[in-house]
């Protein structure tokens, strides 16, 4: 049963990955000393009320992709062979 829910696990594993990657709010409520901040309070950090540096946004936000973008290419085989096999009739 395991090898027929292969891509359907991985799919799963890949959507809770980006989900929690970037979640906000939740370490915005309980995080509270500096160090422990996620990338994504730190990304807005780099915000102020008169300006923001969009440079040092851009090159955190390419950073803060690249864990997404390794988990996704390392499951995409399966994540492909569940969607063909929604397509299949039979």
């Amino acid at each position: 049963m395991l090898p027929l829910s292969q891509p359907a696990l991985s799919t799963l594993t890949i959507f809770t990955f980006v989900n929690t990657w970037n979640d906000y709010l939740g370490p915005l409520i309980y995080l509270k000393s500096e160090q422990k901040k996620t990338i994504q309070l730190g990304l807005k950090m780099f915000i102020s009320q008169y300006s923001s540096e969009y440079g040092l946004i851009m090159a955190a936000s390419v950073l803060s992709l690249i864990p997404v973008l390794i988990v996704f290419l390392s499951l995409q085989k399966y994540f492909v062979e569940g969607i063909a096999a929604t397509g299949v009739k039979g």
